[in-house]
């Protein structure tokens, strides 16, 4: 069995839709995100002998940073007439929680395995990990073949 690790942080805001309390209201944080990837053993790159370009991996954690996270229905940050839409990123679900943060990264994660090595049958299990504070985690994880 062989793994993958690749670690990175990045600087984006939040607010929880709904919510009774300060996490309603506008806030950010340091997050940071781990990936690990594991499979019995790692397909190569023709000529570069890589399995993985860990910068593809952490370009998923790097888009986020300096952003602001919101759900689809937060139409106050959905405006482009009050924000620019390229500070502005959707997370899937009812609001940009740590858990839908994690389910993000590992869908972007997904996409980025399906490109490296398409319809070979390669089996992958993905773990992502997001700290959203210093004691708040959350990880996600899937099986993929591709």
């Amino acid at each position: 069995m062989e793994t993958i690790k690749a670690r990175g942080k990045f600087h984006a805001a939040h607010r929880q839709l709904d919510y009774d309390g300060k996490c309603a209201y506008v806030h950010g944080h340091t997050w940071r995100g781990a990936f690990v990837i594991r499979t019995e053993r790692f397909p190569r790159l023709e000529k570069l002998d890589m399995s993985v370009d860990f910068g593809a991996l952490k370009d998923i954690f790097k888009f986020l940073d300096h952003k602001m996270l919101v759900s689809a229905r937060d139409a106050t940050f959905l405006d482009i007439k009050l924000f620019d839409p390229q500070g502005v990123v959707v997370m899937p679900g009812e609001n940009p929680s740590v858990e839908n943060v994690a389910e993000y990264c590992l869908d972007q994660a997904v996409e980025v395995l399906q490109g490296l090595f398409p319809q070979r049958g390669y089996q992958y299990h993905i773990e992502v990990s997001i700290q959203e504070t210093d004691n708040n985690f959350f990880v996600a994880d899937r099986l993929l073949r591709c």
